[in-house]
């Protein structure tokens, strides 16, 4: 119903609220799944971050949709047969949770019996992220390197101090809600510290954790101005950070074949491959806080800045 609705409304800022109310219904589905990481996922970035990325966007165009130029049919008749295609290739798939899928025969039984002796990590789903599948979250980090250089390349981040707004700009004189403001920051921050490093016990790691950190930042721009949060931490540190952070990441690997081991192999960081293990997700887990963080924080101060520019 939120879906159809989202559709058939032309109001884009009604949308991109029912965007937000639809993830935040999706990550309550992850958690009656049991998916806690997921869900502290879509949480974070789907009902949270995106939605402020949105209205930032929606604030550079207009708040009511357009008429289409085109015959909606069209593109209606193309979504129809690709759906179609999906469902017709889903048949086959096994039901959710059912015991005879293949991969619970090989791939998760593995996982589940010989993770807590190999990796040694409480949490599951931290010890397939970061060690098991440290390649594809390598990659991924690289994926959102490469988002944020793409966005500083179309829309470019400039910090001309005449054209910053002040926070009586933005919300005016409101006493209360800086107060509540000042409060709730330094607990957002504290909060993304112990994602960041509770991650092998718990829900979390460095992809919530940077997310978590980068919207404490965009909530002190948004009620104390542009002027004093980027002072705070300004847009060329940004870029620079993120490149840090992919470095860390990589340098793990790369550090690892000059002892000797494959790329990314933790092992080879300490005498006891457990060890090696804790210190490794540690180091990876920083390199993909900093990079997400970085990247999140300048996309948004390429859209909050961009009106100033045209």
């Amino acid at each position: 119903m939120i879906a159809v609705s989202a559709i058939r409304l032309t109001d884009l800022f009604a949308v991109v609220m029912l965007f937000g109310v639809y993830s935040l219904l999706t990550a309550a589905l992850f958690m009656d799944l049991d998916a806690v990481d997921v869900a502290f996922t879509e949480a974070a970035v789907g009902a949270g971050v995106t939605t402020v990325l949105m209205l930032s966007s929606l604030h550079l165009t207009k708040r009511w949709e357009a008429t289409p130029r085109r015959n909606p049919a069209v593109s209606l008749i193309v979504v129809g047969v690709t759906g179609a295609a999906l469902v017709y290739a889903m048949l086959d798939a096994p039901l959710l949770g059912d015991p005879s899928d293949p991969v619970h025969q090989h791939v998760s039984p593995r996982y589940i019996e010989q993770g807590p002796t190999e990796v040694g990590v409480p949490n599951l789903v931290t010890a397939v992220l970061a060690s098991y599948r440290g390649y594809d979250t390598f990659g991924e980090t690289v994926v959102i390197f490469t988002a944020g250089l793409a966005v500083l390349l179309l829309l470019g981040v400039r910090d001309d101090p005449r054209k910053l707004r002040s926070g009586m700009d933005l919300v005016g004189d409101q006493v209360i809600l800086r107060s509540v403001v000042k409060v709730l920051i330094p607990l957002i921050l504290l909060y993304g510290l112990y994602v960041q490093f509770h991650g092998d016990f718990g829900a979390g790691g460095g992809f919530q954790a940077g997310v978590i950190f980068a919207t404490g930042f965009i909530l002190y721009e948004l009620v104390f101005g542009e002027k004093v949060a980027r002072a705070v931490v300004p847009p060329r540190w940004l870029h620079r950070l993120a490149a840090i952070g992919v470095l860390i990441y990589g340098g793990v690997g790369v550090y690892s074949m000059l002892a000797g081991k494959a790329f990314l192999d933790y092992s080879a960081l300490a005498e006891d491959p457990i060890d090696g293990q804790h210190l490794g997700i540690l180091l990876i887990e920083l390199g993909v806080g900093i990079a997400v963080f970085s990247v999140v924080l300048l996309i948004f101060y390429a859209f909050s800045g961009r009106s100033r520019q045209q």
